[in-house]
């Protein structure tokens, strides 16, 4: 017997299922409290008794049907790869919902564990589940587990490797009765006429026939001829006739009725349903009237507490300390006999541009904790759905809401994350619109100018720079929101689709878990400092001092003449100095460029002294029109990969580009000449 196993997880949403591959696999992946969080697959290796067992995390999804694309890559895995044995992950709290999908999964053919999960949570509400009944009832191995404290883990794996190890495999079967089994059968018939060749089972792709589903009947119509698409069409009409309504509402409602049978003996619900914490605080959070002011109050809070504890003492200690470490590196250089070029590029290109950055990674680590402590709580979920109504008002799904919010971490993982809409028309538009949303990345670039201006003003009781960061946070929601109405009613045509959600319970985060989280997105800044940031500054330095004999960062180096060059596009806004240009190309490898670049030009050694060049150089004006331009204009390089990347369209990543050049340009300059007419400086 094979010791080398591969076991996929599959479940919905919120069911614990990646909790469980982390207690399983070691991993270090983040586990977020709220839908679309796992997009694709993920793997990870465990030992257990001599073998080497590979887990396969699949995307969370409430069914196999074609209706996303997470649910195609679960289904296309299952089905097409065939694992040894699927864990179907449930939670215990709402078994009933969760076992639609397990039906499905039986119907693969697939060799099925079911993992009740959150047993916990089940018996703090009075659930009584009858595990020996329930695994009576489904002919399948039935484990109670807590993923969160490890309880059941060993049982679990033990039970996969037993169903592994066991040679009869039985494809369950539901019984649709005669009428639809005949049509089955005469489909599968169908197929075995035409000789053609399916990667998927022929009786499992003919219930999806019968069902409608849009992925299989295009996938049969490229496999197959008309003879089989009048077939099914004519199988359809006799079975509406027959049934007296069409043939996948009447499967679906035969999986209901097979669930029923599964539950009735096996769970025990309590009469008596007190209210839970979680549905006590809903009512208020997620109240039609207070839900979009206290996610809006909570957020500012977030970017008062980044600014307040963030841009401070420990700030100003990292930039000194690396600007200081390399001046002593090129006075090193300098003093074994090494060129003056070195030294100087050392200090000007290397340190002093990266370090310019690398001042703000406190403020970055902050913002993290707290954006984590809100995913990870549960309350992330409840902001996405109080998104909805103002989502539903314009014209957009309240799922794009969830891209939007994923997207103020970082646009890329905003644009995948679309591919949990069903309709094409919601996916691209969510897509279009995420470039908009202001990431972390953008973050460094309005410390460094609210810390040269407005760090230590203040607005009534509150921090001026926090309030300036929160509207440039809600300017980038309200612009997508804008463009995305633009979008929905006058380019893309589409059915309204409907916005489904779950709200999964509080739950109190753990510190491992917000450090894991924190530490991810923190490392990802580091490692860009160290890779991509470095390398622009590189290049900005190079250019900044040649030609030979030309002072350093001067209007006739190479980059005074390109910035000259594209400077006159931003004067209306403001800011028309070659170095400002210069930085906003930069940008577009990666928003944190900007500030390096800016740290490069001005050759300053300590983070501190840029504060003071920006201060020479920028008017309070014309810097948040600046960070205007900077929230808007062309995303960084990886969220245009990941445009073209999901949009498959050249046309539509070359529009990203330029819409977004414009409408940032448009709102800098507007706001720079209004504040202008005001007498604001």
């Amino acid at each position: 017997m094979n010791k080398n196993l591969v076991v996929a997880l599959a479940g919905n949403p919120n069911c614990g299922k990646t909790s469980l591959f982390n207690e399983l696999t070691g991993s270090k992946q983040h586990v977020g409290n709220w839908p679309g969080v796992t997009i694709e697959k993920k793997e990870g290796k465990l030992k257990f008794e001599g073998r080497e067992i590979t887990i396969v995390d699949l995307p969370g999804t409430y069914s196999l049907g074609a209706y996303s694309e997470d649910e195609v890559v679960a289904r296309d895995f299952i089905l097409k790869e065939k694992p040894d044995v699927v864990i179907n992950v449930v939670d215990a709290c709402n078994l009933e919902r969760n076992l639609y999908l397990t039906t499905q999964i039986l119907e693969t053919g697939a060799k099925v564990v079911l993992a009740l999960n959150m047993m916990d949570e089940a018996e703090n509400k009075n659930i009584k589940i009858n595990i020996s009944k329930l695994k009576e009832a489904m002919g399948i191995p039935v484990i109670g587990t807590v993923a969160t404290k490890k309880q059941g883990i060993n049982e679990l794996v033990k039970a996969a490797i037993e169903l592994h190890e066991h040679n009869d495999n039985k494809t369950y079967k539901i019984d649709y009765g005669k009428d639809i089994q005949r049509e089955i059968e005469n489909i599968e018939e169908a197929f075995s006429e035409i000789s053609a060749e399916l990667d998927y089972p022929k009786k499992w792709v003919a219930l999806k026939l019968l069902e409608n589903d849009d992925y299989i009947r295009e996938y049969t119509d490229k496999k197959t001829n008309n003879s089989l698409k009048d077939k099914v069409l004519g199988a359809i009409e006799n079975l509406t006739k027959v049934i007296g309504y069409e043939p996948d509402a009447f499967i679906i409602d035969k999986r209901y009725e097979c669930i029923s049978n599964f539950t009735k003996d096996s769970v025990k619900r309590s009469e008596v349903q007190k209210e839970s914490t979680s549905d006590k605080i809903d009512k208020v959070v997620t109240n039609k009237f207070l839900g979009i002011p206290i996610f809006a109050l909570i957020m500012f809070t977030v970017y008062q507490v980044s600014i307040n504890f963030g841009n401070g003492t420990l700030s100003d200690l990292i930039n000194d300390s690396i600007g200081q470490l390399g001046t002593n590196i090129a006075f090193t250089l300098d003093g074994i006999g090494a060129p003056k070029i070195v030294g100087a590029f050392v200090r000007d290109g290397m340190f002093a541009g990266v370090g310019s950055v690398l001042g703000f990674f406190p403020m970055i680590l902050i913002m993290f904790f707290l954006i984590s402590l809100l995913e990870d709580s549960g309350y992330m979920a409840r902001a996405a759905y109080v998104m909805d109504r103002l989502m539903s008002a314009v014209g957009l799904h309240g799922k794009t809401a969830v891209s939007l919010i994923i997207g103020s971490g970082c646009n890329v993982a905003g644009i995948m994350s679309a591919r949990t809409l069903e309709s094409k028309k919601d996916r691209m538009i969510a897509i279009l619109i995420s470039p908009f949303i202001s990431c972390t990345a953008r973050l460094t670039v309005y410390g460094v100018f609210v810390g040269a201006f407005f760090a230590k003003q203040k607005f009534l009781i509150f921090n001026l720079g926090g309030i300036i960061i929160f509207l440039l946070y809600a300017l980038g929601i309200f612009v997508a929101i804008v463009v995305g109405k633009f979008f929905s009613s006058r380019v893309f045509e589409g059915e309204a689709s409907y916005f489904v959600m779950e709200l999964p319970p509080y739950r109190l985060p753990t510190l491992k878990g917000i450090l894991i989280h924190m530490w991810e997105k923190s490392g990802h800044f580091l490692k860009k400092a160290g890779t991509v940031i470095l390398g622009v500054c590189v290049v900005v330095w190079l250019l900044a001092d040649l030609p030979a004999g030309v002072d350093y960062g001067s209007k006739d180096s190479y980059l005074g003449i390109i910035g000259n060059f594209i400077a006159p596009i931003f004067k209306p806004a403001g800011f028309g100095t070659w170095q400002a240009g210069v930085a906003l190309i930069t940008g577009f490898a990666a928003k944190e460029a900007v500030v390096g670049t800016l740290g490069t030009i001005y050759g300053v050694s300590e983070g501190a002294h840029l504060f003071n060049a920006i201060h020479n150089t920028f008017t309070p004006l014309s810097a948040i029109s600046f960070m205007i331009m900077t929230l808007l204009y062309v995303p960084c390089v990886a969220t245009i990969g990941a445009v073209k990347s999901e949009t498959n369209s050249n046309k539509w990543t070359i529009a990203v580009i330029i819409y977004t050049c414009v409408i940032g340009w448009v709102l800098a300059t507007v706001f720079y000449q209004v504040g202008r007419l005001l007498g604001y400086m």
